[in-house]
């Protein structure tokens, strides 16, 4: 082969390689923006959640306010119903009175008897008069008595609305809370060798150190790395409801080498993916359930550039979120 022709085969590799590793990092890329996605669309939930919550307190407590001014009300009515109902029953008797005397003075037509006729007239329009006024009160107590049945009903409904969000919350929490002991007690080995498990906003993270799973600049699970993310893999098949994030973070040390990595973005997405293979063989877990995803430089936890900033900064973060189906059906019923 001449050196024309050899020089022609290079560059076509080289070509070839470049669309690959490119093409590659396309898809990654997208993966981490779906993720990012993903986890706006959880804090947003979180938000909403937070937000019904405050109306529904405000609303139960306008709610009371309206039931006691109602029963207030309906208490008031109660007191003015008993008087005015001893009042018909005495105007009633001093009406049965005068009828009785009027039957008795029919036959005398003297002044008398024409006074007590008037006076039998005047008693039947005031009775007549508080027998409409007793009715309106009737109608008006229970006008009032519907209205304070409906406000008990709608607050009735606001409380179990509320108990219902609060239960699923609880629910999470305690679910997360379960779920981090038990990664910590299953990854307790691993304790003293660059792991840590925290629970922040409702999620458990996992972090493992670059110096637990890989060598420097390399995306190879070393041994011990993979003993580890396979005690995590047993833990995670027996919690079916867990969402899984599998993070790639880098150091602010450009990756040197002329390999199929080109830069720290390679190297995280590269890191991340390799975590995935290993949590996903030879294990029950759902494919479905795993997202990998690279932030190269970053995300970094500490700032600076010394050597312990960057070495804490080398690192693979599995962050555990418990799924909301449940919490996301009450939202769009409120």
């Amino acid at each position: 082969m001449n050196n024309k022709s050899l020089i022609f085969v290079t560059l076509i590799t080289v070509l070839l390689s470049s669309c690959v590793t490119m093409r590659k990092y396309e898809d990654l890329q997208a993966k981490q923006q779906q993720t990012e996605a993903d986890n706006a669309a959880l804090k947003h939930a979180n938000d909403s959640l937070n937000t019904s919550m405050q109306v529904q307190i405000a609303m139960i407590e306008e709610l009371n306010r309206r039931k006691q001014n109602l029963e207030n009300d309906t208490a008031s009515l109660g007191a003015s119903l008993r008087r005015e109902r001893e009042l018909y029953a005495s105007l009633d008797k001093t009406y049965n009175e005068l009828l009785a005397n009027y039957e008795k003075l029919s036959t005398n037509k003297t002044a008398e008897n024409k006074k007590l006729i008037g006076q039998l007239q005047s008693t039947q329009e005031d009775l007549q008069s508080k027998e409409d006024k007793l009715n309106k009160l009737q109608m008006e107590l229970a006008k009032k008595a519907m209205n304070l049945d409906k406000t008990k009903a709608d607050l009735l409904q606001r409380e179990q609305r509320l108990k219902e969000l609060q239960d699923i919350l609880n629910k999470k929490d305690s679910t997360v809370k379960a779920l981090k002991n038990t990664v910590a007690d299953a990854l307790m080995g691993f304790k003293d060798k660059g792991m840590t498990v925290t629970m922040r906003n409702g999620k458990v993270y996992v972090s493992l150190e670059e110096q637990l799973l890989f060598a420097t600049g390399s995306a190879v699970v070393d041994k011990k790395g993979a003993d580890a993310l396979k005690q995590l893999a047993t833990v995670l098949e027996k919690n079916p409801d867990i969402n899984i994030l599998i993070e790639g973070h880098t150091d602010n040390v450009p990756l040197r080498g002329e390999g199929y990595m080109k830069d720290n973005w390679d190297l995280s997405v590269n890191r991340a993916t390799s975590v995935v293979r290993i949590l996903t063989t030879d294990s029950k877990i759902n494919p479905k359930r795993l997202t990998a995803a690279g932030r190269s430089e970053y995300a970094p936890i500490e700032e600076g550039n010394t050597k312990e900033a960057r070495q804490k900064n080398r690192r693979i973060e599995i962050i555990l979120t418990p799924k909301l189906d449940e919490l996301f059906k009450v939202l769009e019923t409120n």
